[in-house]
């Protein structure tokens, strides 16, 4: 990885396989649009004057399409910014001298002093 002092732009978008993904990462979305679609059940029935868990088969097809929902659009997600990555990587290596490593900088070296005032 380099230097741990020096920040390298291309370092920075080059994923080499050390990022693990969070345990939630790859669930949340189909679970959140799994969840949209049991609420868009639930508001469909009160909306029609049922009751609001009445037509188990509509909340679990509202469920499933949703789930399907979220996770179609987490892929779609994962593209673009793997496809922006790619395009930032690129313009990075035809111009690095726009680019240069840069020295990491503390909090102490940029912030300034600060005294409260009572």
């Amino acid at each position: 990885m380099g230097d741990p002092a020096v920040y390298d732009p291309l370092e920075l978008l080059t994923n080499k396989g050390t990022r693990q993904p969070t345990f939630l990462s790859p669930i949340w979305n189909p679970m959140a649009g799994a969840l949209a679609g049991f609420g868009a059940a639930l508001f469909t029935n009160w909306g029609f004057r049922k009751p609001v868990l009445s037509g188990i088969q509509k909340h679990i097809l509202f469920t499933l399409i949703g789930g399907g929902v979220g996770y179609y659009l987490d892929n779609k997600r994962n593209e673009y910014l793997a496809k922006r990555d790619a395009v930032l990587r690129h313009y990075v290596e035809l111009h690095p001298e726009d680019f240069p490593k840069t020295a990491r900088k503390k909090y102490a070296d940029v912030l300034e002093s600060w005294v409260p005032v009572r």
